[in-house]
């Protein structure tokens, strides 16, 4: 029998919703012989791949099944020995994924590669609960952000975006979180409204309504924790605007 070719595709796997994964991301599945999986992955997606070995690679709150060093060998070792390796990333690989870093050590070792985007939970996860990251009046653009870099700090662009009227959406932030009411304190915005979902458009979400003086106060009494994203801006507010129409449309039909 011929060999198959050592081939890598970084795949996207969406924000939760098992629902919320591209076409192109589940034949990337279906032709696996390997899967590298995330610990944020909904599990129900390794079923498009009922053949493939699935390996958790994942990491939570500072955990690791695999460092990434030994992702990278595992992704070429796999690739050499098995032939298509996925590596499964929750939401986007290519936005706080490290998926190009993956990608770039595959190529060096002449291992094939390919890339499907997939819908980042910084987008998702706010519309799930209605909320605009942009909208006329009440934001003209958004800031994505880490709320923990490679050397275990917040992002400094959390102060820039802190001086401008744009919405923030901060991933990894919650153990930040003192830290970021701070800065934004700092800048004369403790009234501007805050959203933090929990396991967004899981099953398991949760989330919590606040301003910047009140947010922290929020997540002791909902009981808030990661993984979450938090949601800075006026169109937090829309939120409520939303929902009540929703309601009102409800009411409609029921009567």
């Amino acid at each position: 029998m011929r060999s198959k070719t050592p081939k890598l595709t970084v795949v996207g796997a969406g924000p939760g919703d098992p629902d919320l994964i591209t076409l192109k991301a589940i034949k990337a599945l279906e032709s696996a012989d390997v899967v590298l999986y995330d610990a944020l992955i909904n599990e129900d997606l390794l079923a498009y791949a009922p053949e493939a070995e699935k390996i958790f690679v994942g990491k939570r709150k500072g955990c690791y099944a695999y460092r990434q060093e030994q992702i990278n060998d595992l992704i070429v070792a796999r690739a050499k020995s098995h032939g298509h390796v996925v590596r499964l990333k929750g939401g986007d690989p290519f936005i706080f994924g490290r998926g190009a870093e993956e990608i770039d050590y595959a190529r060096e070792q002449a291992i094939e590669t390919q890339m499907v985007p997939g819908i980042s939970s910084a987008l998702a996860v706010p519309a799930y609960q209605g909320i605009p990251l942009t909208k006329r009046g009440a934001s003209e653009s958004f800031w994505v952000i880490t709320g923990t870099t490679k050397s275990h700090k917040l992002s400094q662009d959390v102060c820039l975006a802190a001086k401008s009227n744009a919405t923030v959406v901060i991933l990894m932030g919650m153990s930040k979180l003192s830290e970021i009411v701070s800065i934004f304190a700092a800048e004369n915005k403790s009234n501007v409204p805050v959203a933090i979902i929990q396991n967004g458009t899981t099953r398991n979400e949760q989330f919590g309504f606040g301003t910047i003086d009140t947010i922290e106060q929020v997540v002791l009494e909902k009981k808030l924790s990661s993984p979450a994203i938090i949601v800075i801006g006026e169109v937090v507010e829309q939120r409520v605007k939303l929902a009540s129409i929703y309601q009102e449309v409800q009411k409609e039909i029921v009567s």
